[in-house]
């Protein structure tokens, strides 16, 4: 038997008993009785592989996405992909650009649903991304709670330049953050891909719990289109934030 494979086993079966809670370090190490620092580097393999979920350091572990995956169980988020789906294939079909629904996992951008349009031209985006590129990721950390986006900055630092080249000091970033929460959408504009991303903010009660976006090439943002993408967008964001609260 491989030793190390069953103690990761035995992590996820741990975390699996109460899915609607998290468990920490200390409580995970202590009743499957690890080392602290092995049962450490397991969970980090199990968070990069998606198959454990790290809230936080004080916050804890539970399942991710791929352990629901095995068993094609939609019970990861399902009330938000449900509540979004018909959404958003109706936003993919008004607009025809692709619309993705975003939350943030692991310190990135995860997407949770795609819809593609049926352009011939059209943007791809990974499943994981960097959160300071995407107008989904920018959007999700400017509605974190205070100490939240300050975790995660000290966290990862500031972005580059040639990324987002009005945030590269910490002044700057916190001015575009504050900016993007308080007009409730967030724009991106890759100058050298050509790429445009918008993204609105999806709530359950008060809390902005995932994000709404639709991206598309340069060419295709131009003229009154600008008007008709954001409000398309933001009344497909809060129809699903209405059903968010039923």
């Amino acid at each position: 038997m491989v030793l190390v494979i069953i103690k990761a086993l035995d992590i996820m079966e741990l975390v699996a008993q109460d899915q609607e809670r998290a468990y920490t370090l200390t409580e995970i190490s202590e009743r499957l009785d690890l080392n602290q620092a092995t049962c450490a580097n397991i969970l980090k393999t199990l968070v990069s592989k998606n198959y454990i979920e790290h809230l936080g350091r004080k916050k804890g572990y539970k399942l991710g996405p791929m352990a629901f995956n095995l068993t094609n169980n939609l019970s990861y988020n399902q009330n938000l992909i449900v509540s979004a789906r018909d959404v958003m294939e109706a936003l993919t079909l008004e607009l025809n650009e692709t619309s993705l629904l975003g939350i943030l996992r692991n310190q990135k951008r995860y997407i949770l649903h795609i819809v593609h349009s049926d352009q011939d031209l059209q943007v791809r985006s990974r499943t994981e991304r960097n959160v300071y590129e995407t107008a989904t990721g920018r959007l999700l950390l400017a509605h974190l709670a205070p100490k939240e986006r300050e975790n995660f900055i000290q966290a990862n630092g500031l972005p580059p330049v040639s990324t987002w080249k009005d945030a590269a000091t910490l002044p700057e970033l916190e001015e575009a953050l504050d900016k993007i929460k308080a007009e409730g959408f967030a724009f991106t504009l890759d100058s050298v891909k050509h790429i445009v991303g918008l993204a609105a903010p999806i709530r359950k009660e008060s809390k902005v719990i995932a994000a709404l976006s639709i991206f598309l090439p340069e060419s295709r943002y131009s003229g009154a289109r600008k008007k008709l993408l954001m409000l398309s967008l933001k009344e497909a964001a809060d129809k699903i934030s209405e059903r968010m609260q039923q």
